[in-house]
C-alpha cells in the first residue's frame, strides 16, 4: 500500500465544546468535513490536518487515524488478511460515499483504511 495521507482522530465527547481550541488556537481554521459525529480541521495551507469523533457511525469501535489508501484500499484489504492482522470492521461501501475497513495493528492501535470518492 501507498498511502496517500494520514489524519489523527481524536476522540472527543462534544465537537462543538472543543472546537475553538483546534480552530482558534491551533490555527485550524478550515472545515473540510462536518458529519454531526466527526469532524475535520484543516491550516489553510492544507498542510496539517486532524479529524474529531465523537463515536464511529457505523464501525464497532474508533479508529485512532485514518489512512488514505486511494483506489488500492481493496488490495490493502486482501493483504492485511493475508498477512493475519485482525480485521475489526470489514471491507464496506458507507452510505457517506466511501469505502473503508479498520485493521488492528500489532500494539493494539485500530487504523481506519479508507477510500474516499475523489482519491
Amino acid at each position: 500500500m501507498e498511502p496517500t495521507g494520514i489524519t489523527p482522530n481524536l476522540r472527543v465527547a462534544d465537537i462543538g465544546a472543543v472546537r475553538d481550541f483546534y480552530t482558534g488556537f491551533l490555527g485550524l481554521s478550515v472545515e473540510s468535513l462536518n458529519m454531526g459525529w466527526v469532524a475535520r480541521y484543516e491550516s489553510p495551507d492544507g498542510r496539517a490536518r486532524l479529524q474529531l469523533v465523537t463515536r464511529d457511525a457505523t464501525a464497532p469501535v474508533d479508529s485512532v487515524v485514518s489512512v488514505m489508501a486511494g483506489a488500492a484500499v481493496g488490495e490493502a484489504y486482501a493483504e492485511a488478511r493475508r498477512r493475519g492482522y485482525e480485521i475489526v470492521y470489514p471491507l464496506t461501501e458507507e452510505p457517506w460515499g466511501l469505502r473503508r475497513f479498520f485493521v488492528r495493528d500489532p500494539a493494539g492501535n485500530v487504523l481506519n483504511i479508507v477510500s474516499h470518492p475523489d482519491d
